[in-house]
């Protein structure tokens, strides 16, 4: 009876020795390495209050604990700041990342997609550089940005993280078609032009089926092309409906291009989630916007520069005047909606000016009614919320990205601080270090 027991025992054992073996054959991997941040002062994205004597612990690329004077682990890597101010990683909610101010007539005749793609890399490079880890790219043509956005997330390229749109959608002879150009030059290949319920449906589908992130709908005409007005709606309400009940029913959210009055409300009936440019702002569409929760992407920076350097630029005199028209109202209209409470988040119009320049916008934000945090957190924790990303980026927090930049003052004492990020990481690795680029 004891051998029969004994043999039992022994049949069992080598059976879970076998089943085991695999296991003990295995190479053992090492736990991610621990890198630990420490500055005077944390801007966590979303508290009204920074944390002062901050440390932040990463690992694997993500946050996983924040706090005032935490201890650091043994043989933790240390990046000291000293009296540097960190933040997350800024959100640009509007870019083109593929282009940039050249001039006017070239720009539309002369850069093929390669020329674009070509570009883009270093535009996208600046970018980063200058702190913004996430942008929201709206508009892009032969879907540059869709490749982009890969080319970086399989870290062949050195840029942020981007949500792209694609094509932005709109209607023939509008701010998304080529307009002021002979009838002899036709412009073939994928574009966002496309009239009727139907048709916007299917362009929003393309758009999917090519990789968009975000759809961009094109609601009213545009200051940057030769339309004659820079207000008038250039789609029906049926036309806006069908476009964001397709969109939403592929799950992506909706960015509309609006700058006249009737178009921004039209488009906020219609249910987009963010308004882009919003010159034309009313107060009924300001109470719209608050009730519905509708974001409003404001490119309070742009008059400047448009004004100071797009004639050398060979831009038409109807597109400066139509400029010099709407320049000031929107910043007026800006600080009306800060002061009713609508949502705001950050978003430039890049490649309007020069990329890397992204950071100039928040000084204007705060000269027209935001004060140094709400300017601060519509390019951090609001932006996030409205890219529905609040779970990753945004915000210094435990389980989000290891997104963090670093000033070297206050920015809620100065707030062109953020015109000088001295360090930048994406992702637990680090791309800036002392004001000096580095491979991480």
């Amino acid at each position: 009876m004891t051998t029969l027991v004994s043999a039992g025992r022994m049949a069992t054992a080598t059976m879970l020795l076998l089943a085991l073996w695999p296991l003990a054959s295995m190479p053992l991997q090492a736990a991610d390495p621990v890198t630990a941040i420490r500055a005077a002062q944390l801007i966590d994205g979303v508290a009204d209050q920074p944390l002062r004597d901050a440390v932040v612990l990463i690992e694997g690329g993500r946050i996983t604990a924040v706090g005032s004077a935490l201890p650091i682990p043994e043989g933790a890597q240390l990046i000291d700041l000293g009296g540097a101010t960190l933040l997350p990683g800024l959100i640009d909610c509007h870019t083109h990342i593929t282009g940039d101010p050249g001039d006017y007539y070239e720009s539309l005749v002369r850069d093929s997609s390669i020329d674009v793609a070509v570009n883009a890399h270093l535009y996208a490079e600046r970018t980063l550089l200058a702190g913004f880890t996430t942008v929201r790219n709206l508009g892009a043509p032969d879907f540059v940005d869709v490749a982009l956005r890969r080319s970086i997330d399989e870290q062949r390229t050195r840029g942020p993280r981007i949500v792209a749109a694609g094509h932005g959608i709109g209607a023939t002879g509008g701010h998304a078609d080529f307009t002021g150009l002979s009838p002899s030059l036709r412009f073939t290949g994928f574009t966002g032009v496309a009239d009727g319920v139907e048709a916007v449906r299917l362009k929003v589908r393309e758009q999917v089926k090519y990789g968009a992130d975000v759809i961009k709908m094109v609601a009213t005409a545009g200051v940057l092309s030769e339309e004659d007005s820079v207000g008038a709606p250039q789609y029906t309400q049926a036309e806006m409906d069908a476009l964001v009940d397709e969109a939403h029913r592929w799950d992506r959210k909706v960015a509309a291009h609006a700058h006249g009055t009737e178009g921004i409300k039209m488009a906020v009936r219609a249910g987009v989630d963010s308004i882009e440019h919003g010159s034309l702002l009313d107060a009924e569409g300001i109470r719209m916007m608050k009730a519905r929760g509708t974001y409003l992407v404001a490119d309070v920076y742009d008059d400047d520069y448009i004004l100071a350097e797009y004639a050398r630029l060979n831009y038409p005199e109807k597109i400066l005047d139509k400029e010099r028209q709407v320049g000031r109202l929107q910043r007026e209209n800006f600080r009306k909606a800060v002061q009713a409470g609508v949502r705001i988040a950050y978003g430039t119009d890049a490649g309007v000016y020069p990329h890397g320049d992204n950071g100039k916008q928040f000084a204007k934000q705060v000269e027209w009614g935001q004060t140094p945090m709400q300017a601060i957190q519509s390019a951090t924790g609001h932006a996030a919320d409205l890219l529905g990303r609040s779970d990753r980026v945004g915000r210094i927090a435990p389980g989000r990205y290891a997104d963090l930049i670093a000033v070297s003052g206050d920015p809620l004492k100065d707030v062109s601080e953020l015109e000088r990020v001295q360090f930048v990481m994406k992702e637990g690795l680090v791309y800036k270090r002392n004001g000096k680029a580095q491979l991480p």
